[in-house]
């Protein structure tokens, strides 16, 4: 008889993902606090007087602001599907491909931990 395949993943399974997306959560959420003190910063520059140096400055600055915003935007975006990924563990449907409804291999969930499909599903929806 051929062995029925697997629809979910086990608690102790679902447990090592939880670990490892709460670490992963805690890390970003260290590096957005990061971000936006080093946004604040930007905020607060000095008070120079030498104005061609001074414009100067001020365009880097701005586009380090601007680089340090958009990487927080990004950091948190991530913060999100972590926490929406959590959400899918507490439900029962972690792991499980939006797109096929076949389980995502865990070597793809400990990559992408908080992924919702399964490459293959990824790659078709990208065609």
């Amino acid at each position: 008889m051929k062995s029925e395949e697997k629809l979910r993943y086990s608690e102790s399974e679902l447990k090592e993902f939880e670990e490892l997306i709460m670490s992963k959560l805690q890390k970003s959420r260290e590096e957005l606090q990061h971000l936006k003190d080093s946004i604040t910063r930007k905020n607060t520059g000095s008070d120079d007087n030498i104005s061609s140096l001074k414009s100067l400055e001020d365009g880097a600055d701005a586009l380090e602001k601007e680089q340090l915003n958009q990487l927080a935007a990004r950091t948190q975006k991530y913060i999100t599907q972590l926490e929406n990924a959590l959400v899918r563990i507490k439900n029962g449907t972690y792991g499980i491909c939006i797109d096929t409804g076949k389980l995502i291999p865990k070597e793809r969930l400990r990559a992408v931990p908080h992924t919702q499909q399964t490459i293959e599903a990824k790659l078709n929806k990208s065609r």
